[in-house]
């Protein structure tokens, strides 16, 4: 979409079915430049002046539609489609896609295998809380994990209401093993923000860089 325009994505907006296609016609050639095996779908907005509940319908009609479209054409590259839900309360009021429970309902409609959840843990918190739950529920449908920290969006270790090592934890022992991405924004400078990541891996006994798998 066209962010000039208030757009944040075309996924689920309805009539911008031939844009989306475009853009992810191009998604697709910058994806396999830089050999990137996922790629994000983002749904969009709810249309200016309407009501989320009268227009929800028409919505998850063309998202799904989208979705299926874009499954078959990552299908052809060996790539995994994503969709994340961005929470209404703080980040974007309009964003049609918000909890996991609507995402995972979503995915079981469109039923493509190389469609995934992309699962921010900053928006899961604010719309839903039970991260611990949620994440073993949705585990098998997770592609992508993002972290950051609430309220502030800040690194994991800032002040805040998550407990991230407990998090990590919880992870590795439902044997997630893809990336996590640090989506917050850094409170100074991003490397001196890192300190947290150096901590965390001495913590687990572990030296820069290094993976409890390589240690053993």
């Amino acid at each position: 979409g066209d962010p000039d325009k208030g757009e944040m994505g075309l996924g689920a907006v309805p009539g911008r079915q031939a844009a989306f296609r475009e853009g992810l016609a191009l998604a697709v050639q910058y994806a396999r430049a830089v050999e990137c095996p996922r790629i994000h779908l983002m749904a969009g907005r709810v249309p200016l002046g309407a009501e989320r509940a009268a227009v929800a319908g028409e919505m998850e009609t063309t998202f799904i539609e989208n979705l299926r479209y874009a499954a078959d054409i990552l299908a052809q590259e060996d790539m995994i489609g994503l969709i994340e839900p961005i929470n209404s309360r703080i980040t974007d009021p309009r964003y049609f896609l918000n909890t996991p429970h609507q995402a995972a309902a979503i995915l079981e409609k469109v039923g493509r295998p190389n469609l995934k959840l992309q699962l921010d843990i900053f928006h899961c918190q604010i719309m839903d809380g039970n991260l611990s739950r949620n994440l073993e529920t949705y585990f098998p449908l997770i592609g992508h994990i993002q972290i950051a920290q609430v309220p502030g969006r800040h690194e994991p270790d800032s002040p805040g209401e998550l407990n991230f090592p407990y998090l990590f934890q919880l992870l590795e022992s439902l044997g997630y093993s893809g990336y996590v991405g640090c989506e917050y924004v850094p409170r100074g400078d991003t490397v001196e923000g890192l300190g947290w990541l150096r901590s965390y891996w001495e913590s687990r006994g572990l030296q820069h860089g290094e993976t409890r798998k390589t240690k053993e």
